[in-house]
Order: C-alpha cells, then structure tokens, then sequence
C-alpha cells in the first residue's frame, strides 16, 4: 500500500542505504572532498547525507565536514494526508481522488490541506539567499566550494528552481550530449522526477569576479518577470556567474544494484551486520 509521507519522519529502508552508500562511494570517486553539506531534518535525507559523508572519512575516522540538518528542506507537508494512502479518482467524478475527499472534509474541525506551491517555493528561496547563495555571491576561492543538498523528490523540484532563479537567462547551459526540457519559453524549467538517490550535479563558475559585480535583474529561464523574480529572491549572482548542468537525475551509481529480495523494503537496522562482514578475515599477530 503507498502512503503519504511528507513531513512524516519516515526512515530509510534497507534498499535506501544500499542506494546511498553506491552513491557515497561513486561521488567520492569522481569528485573532490565535499566543503559543505545540508540535508533535511527528516531522518530519511539525513540519513542518506551521513552515508555519502562515510565514504569519504579521513584515515583518522573523521568526516571532512558535519550535515547541517534544515527544516526548511522537509518534503512537502501533506497535512492531514500523512500517513494516510492515496486517494483514488472515482469513476464518475471528475475530481480527482484527493480533491473530492477535500471537499467532503475541509470544514471539519483539525483539517489541514496538503502545503502549497507557494509555500514550498518560499522556503527553497530562503534556504539559497541564506545557506546557499552566500558561498558563491562574489567570493574567491583557491578551490571552489563543493556543495551536497540532500532532500526529497517534490521539494527538490522547487529548490532547483530556486538556484535558476540566480542566473541569468543566457548563462546557464547543458553539458554537451545532455538534453533536458521541453522547450517553449521556460526549457529549464522542469526537469522530470527524481529517482532514489538519483542526483542533479551543476557547476557554477566565474569569468569575471569581482565582490561589487552587479547582479542583473533576473532575466532567467524561470517564469516570472525580472520584478517579481527580484522579489521573490533577491540574491542573485554577478551578472559574470555561469550555470552548467551535468547531470539529471544521475543514475550511475545503481548499475548492477539489485533489490534485496524480501527485505528491501524493511526499515534499516544499523546495528545488523552485513553478510560480507561474517567473512572478512581477522588480523593474526
């Protein structure tokens, strides 16, 4: 049965640590050390940031940086729909299954409708004027920061959003042989689900630096005039700032995964030891 599970603090199932560990171990191998990352608070993306974290300890044991854990990177809070399954459209209605359940329930005493676009939107664009824009906003670094977010399927759409809000229109490019969009006015604007650890990887870079480098008004791909974008996420980057989409929703790290069989689905125990542990051999004097 599929449930609703937004702001419900649901944890990783054993399946979701085997994806995230592939994940910590495939970006450790290809990137440089991580400089900052944040996550939501929700156990399940915290979780998941601890895992890519362990892969790249120190020989001492330590983790280059901490998870800064945010509510404001929670899913979307379904409201009275957590924890509660999915509601089907009937047949002879044109609501669809959620809508005519809201229109039965909404005057009752305690009910909370699901959280709205404009909700989610306005904490995505706080965590980047607050978190996220500050360490590319008109810095010089001698390495680059590299940055890991850690969140869930539905708000991560807005986040990404949020970061095209920065830029410029006619700054932000796809890597050659990646084709993303569907055109028309806004191509950047959506670009699909997400899978389980499937990631979106972005470079961002500097031709020209300088702190007093004038942000543009955003004429960005993201619809919204430069006004009202100006408003609704004021730090934008200099008008130098370039975007490079990499990746979308990055799969690599999974080839070969197989679902464990009648276990994938179980909540994770930390303290179960792995099969490969019981044949690892110990160190004689």
């Amino acid at each position: 049965m599929s449930l609703s599970a937004g702001v419900r603090d649901s944890p990783l199932t054993v399946q979701g640590v085997l994806q995230a560990e592939r994940l910590g171990c495939y970006l450790t191998a290809s990137e440089q050390p991580f400089t900052h990352v944040f996550s939501s608070d929700l156990q399940r993306a915290a979780k998941t940031a601890e895992a890519l974290l362990l892969a790249q300890t120190n020989n001492d044991g330590s983790a280059p940086v901490t998870v800064r854990q945010l509510p404001v990177l929670r899913e979307q809070d379904f409201g009275f729909y957590e924890g509660k399954p999915f509601y089907t459209r009937q047949r002879d209605s044109e609501k669809s299954g959620k809508e005519a359940h809201r229109s039965r329930h909404q005057d009752e005493p305690g009910f909370q409708d699901v959280e709205s676009k404009e909700s989610m939107s306005t904490r995505t664009n706080a965590f980047v004027a607050e978190h996220l824009s500050p360490l590319f906003r008109g810095l010089v670094f001698e390495q680059p920061p590299i940055v890991v977010i850690v969140s869930h399927g539905i708000i991560l759409s807005h986040l990404w959003r949020s970061i095209l809000a920065m830029f410029s229109k006619h700054t932000v490019t796809l890597a050659p042989g990646l084709s993303v969009g569907s055109g028309g006015v806004t191509p950047l604007e959506y670009l699909g689900g997400w899978s389980n650890t499937g990631y979106l990887e972005l470079d961002i870079s500097y031709p020209i630096l300088s702190s007093q480098a004038e942000s543009t008004p955003n004429d960005v791909a993201y619809p919204l005039t430069p006004e009202k974008a100006k408003e609704e996420n004021p730090f934008t980057l200099p008008a130098s700032s370039r975007l490079v989409i990499r990746t979308v929703n990055g799969k690599e790290h999974l080839r070969g995964l197989k679902r464990a069989r009648g276990v994938g689905s179980s909540q994770h125990d930390e303290g179960q030891r792995k099969i490969e542990s019981f044949f690892k051999k110990t160190k004689t004097g």
